[in-house]
């Protein structure tokens, strides 16, 4: 597998998502990664994703049981490899030498100090940078281009990155034609119903993206400053906003809250968002008066597979723009022309 070009046949240099320049082999067999949801991505790309892992942190939450399953069912050695510390908790070094990969892949907001990078080097193992969720809209497509570079799958990377390009192309040039005043408010709930404390959203970046970037007004981000962060519902209610957009999944199950996504049924999602929906202060809301209200499978968003959610968020906050984006056209597309792994279940639902 050739790299980007290098002096020698032997090395080859990738600038991460840090913009380091890391030396890596020519020929990388094996990488570890931190994150599983990096599956989905290695999934768009290679035809078998867990061949190349050394190791994976088997954050099975992260992309949910029924999905794991799926993982399984279709490469059943994925319940043999290694595991390896997830991003979202502290590196674990040893465990990494212990795997042996040629290239250790990890997030960009987490992974190994500066020590335990120069350890690595060490022992013959280059750390990479790549992320999909600090910053989606610009770093999701370096991202996929390191994995197929490093994963010698480069022409199906920019393959994918080709067609998401076309679809979210076609979002931003009616955008951009919008006046400040014709961006309806919306209120982003992420994870609704994990708690009986109102209200998890985005505020300046990270999810709230999306809805800016499909001309929709994310109140969250008038009042928090960091990424993500916490709303009363007396500033909801105040606000009183016209689109009310919730994610969820299978890990709310327990607490009664929004259920969707790979194992769901549009009825059962539809169902769990009624519910979601008559909690005290949100059935007070315009968006669930008038129905405009929405549920997100939680793990589309901030994944290489979110021009599904981004058409989505597109076709509720502005429907007479966007009445041709259908997303489910758009996901049986990459089910069919890239996933390894299609992705199943009811990604995404509304109230009426």
């Amino acid at each position: 597998m050739a790299l980007w070009a290098a002096g020698t046949a032997q090395a080859a240099q990738v600038v991460d998502l840090r913009g380091r320049t890391v030396t890596v082999p020519d020929q990388v067999h094996k990488i570890t990664i931190d994150d599983g949801r990096f599956l989905v991505a290695l999934s768009l790309i290679l035809a078998d994703p867990v061949k190349p892992l050394a190791g994976w942190p088997r954050d099975i939450h992260r992309i949910g049981d029924a999905t794991y399953q799926q993982y399984v069912k279709r490469f059943p050695a994925i319940t043999k490899v290694p595991q390896v510390a997830s991003s979202a908790g502290s590196f674990n070094l040893e465990a990494v030498l212990a795997a042996a990969p040629d290239v250790a892949v990890v997030s960009v907001g987490a992974g190994p100090s500066d020590a335990q990078i120069a350890q690595l080097q060490a022992a013959g193992i280059p750390v990479v940078f790549i992320d999909f969720f600090d910053n989606p809209f610009k770093n999701q497509e370096p991202s996929l281009r390191i994995l197929g570079q490093l994963t010698g799958s480069a022409a199906k990377a920019n393959a994918y990155i080709d067609y998401s390009r076309q679809h979210r192309d076609r979002i931003a040039q009616r955008v951009a034609k919008l006046a400040p005043k014709d961006r309806p408010t919306v209120f982003l709930e992420a994870h609704a119903g994990i708690s009986k404390d109102c209200c998890n959203s985005p505020g300046k970046g990270n999810m709230g993206e999306y809805v800016d970037f499909v001309g929709g007004h994310n109140i969250g981000a008038d009042v928090l400053k960091a990424p993500v962060g916490k709303l009363n519902i007396e500033y909801v209610i105040s606000r009183d906003p016209k689109i009310y957009i919730a994610t969820g999944g299978a890990h709310l199950e327990k607490t009664g809250g929004l259920v969707l996504g790979a194992g769901y049924d549009a009825a059962r999602a539809r169902a769990s968002l009624a519910a979601v929906a008559q909690r005290q202060g949100i059935a007070q809301l315009t968006a669930v008066k008038t129905g405009r209200t929405y549920g997100l499978a939680h793990q589309l968003i901030n994944s290489p597979i979110d021009i599904v959610a981004i058409e989505a968020f597109a076709t509720w906050i502005h429907p007479e723009l966007f009445k041709d984006v259908d997303p489910q056209k758009t996901l049986n597309e990459i089910n069919q022309r890239f996933l390894a792994v299609p992705y199943e279940g009811t990604g995404w639902v509304s109230l009426k």
